[in-house]
């Protein structure tokens, strides 16, 4: 694989990851809401204004992008599992960023997510 292949690859994983954190921020922001008739218009009007879903959306946008151009170069078979790498970083960052918790459980999980990876490169 190319060395641009892998950095299209590569900012296509890291832009999604950083749209889940964001979209995560944002909803921290808004706090927890539910969906109904009464207040659809305002909950839809602060998603739609808080910083960090537009920030968000924005990564999504930019994401598809470069995943398009990515795939354009490389076998979905070998690009595809490389989105794994999204859930390793989501991971790291929400324990750093969020205070979320990472068990033993979800190391092993990244471990072998890292592995598998790995292995799928190679052939």
């Amino acid at each position: 694989m190319s060395a641009i292949s892998w950095i299209l690859i590569l900012s296509g994983v890291m832009l999604n990851a950083i749209a889940q954190l964001l979209l995560k921020a944002g909803t921290n922001s808004i706090g927890t809401f539910a969906f109904n008739a009464s207040n659809i218009i305002p909950i839809g009007f602060k998603l739609a204004t808080e910083p960090h879903i537009i920030g968000g959306l924005t990564c999504y946008v930019i994401s598809v992008v470069v995943w398009i151009m990515a795939l354009s170069r490389v076998e979905v078979s070998v690009a595809y599992p490389m989105l794994s790498f999204g859930y390793v970083v989501n991971a790291l960052a929400a324990w750093w960023l969020f205070g979320e918790a990472v068990s033993v459980e979800r190391m092993i999980g990244i471990g072998v997510i890292i592995f598998g990876v790995f292995l799928i490169t190679r052939s």
